[in-house]
C-alpha cells in the first residue's frame, strides 16, 4: 500500500520518516517533491570499467541554469537527505520533468527500509534541457512492507553527504577477499 500525503505527514510527525529540510508546501495526495542540488558529477573515463574506482568531474548548476546535452550521463542528487525505518522510499521523476524528456534515474528508484541519505540522481535527457537548481525534480512516496525484515546496513551509499557515483567496483573487491561467487 502507498501512503497518502496526509498520512506522510503523519508519520513524519511521529518520527518514521524524516526529510530534512521539510516543507509542507512540497506534500502531494500521495507523494514528497525533492529538489535538484547545485552540483552535478559526470565521469571522465571514456570507457566506464565497473571493477574500479571510476573517475568524476563536478560542475555546479548555475542560478541562471545550465543545459544538459542527449548520450551524457550526469549524477546529481536532491537537496533533502531522507530516511525511514520503516517504510520502502520510491523515488520517480515529476511528470512534468518527463515530459521534457528528461530521467531522474537510470534504475535506482527503489529504496531499502533504513537507507539515510541523500537520493543520487542518474540524469538522462532525450533533447537538450535547461535545469536549475533547487527545482521540484522528483517525488518520493512510500510503500508499506509485509513480514519480518532486515533494514538497511549496506556501507556503500549509507550516510552519504554528496553525489555517490558508482560503487559496484567494491562488490569485486569482496569476491576477491571471500572468494564467494556475488550472484
Amino acid at each position: 500500500m502507498i501512503l497518502s500525503g496526509k498520512e506522510i505527514l503523519a508519520q513524519i510527525r511521529e518520527g518514521n520518516i524524516d526529510i530534512t529540510p521539510f516543507n509542507e508546501r512540497f506534500v502531494n495526495p500521495n507523494s514528497y517533491n525533492l529538489r535538484l542540488h547545485n552540483e552535478l558529477l559526470v565521469y571522465t573515463d571514456e570507457i566506464l570499467d565497473m571493477q574500479k574506482p571510476l573517475n568524476t568531474k563536478s560542475i555546479m548548476i548555475p542560478e541562471d541554469g545550465l543545459l544538459l546535452q542527449p548520450g551524457k550521463l550526469y549524477l546529481g542528487r536532491t537537496y533533502e537527505k531522507t530516511c525511514t525505518n520503516k517504510y520502502v522510499p520510491m523515488l520517480e521523476g515529476r511528470s512534468s520533468i518527463g515530459r521534457l524528456g528528461l530521467f531522474i534515474h537510470v534504475t535506482a528508484g527503489f529504496g531499502d527500509i533504513g537507507f539515510s541519505g541523500f537520493w543520487t540522481l542518474e540524469i538522462q535527457c532525450i533533447h537538450p534541457v535547461k535545469i536549475y537548481p533547487m527545482v521540484e525534480i522528483g517525488q518520493i512516496y512510500y510503500h508499506t512492507l509485509e513480514g519480518d525484515f532486515d533494514g538497511y546496513d549496506s556501507g556503500k551509499y549509507q550516510n552519504n553527504t554528496g553525489i555517490q557515483p558508482s560503487l559496484l567496483y567494491r562488490d569485486f573487491k569482496k569476491k576477491e577477499k571471500t572468494g564467494i561467487e556475488i550472484i
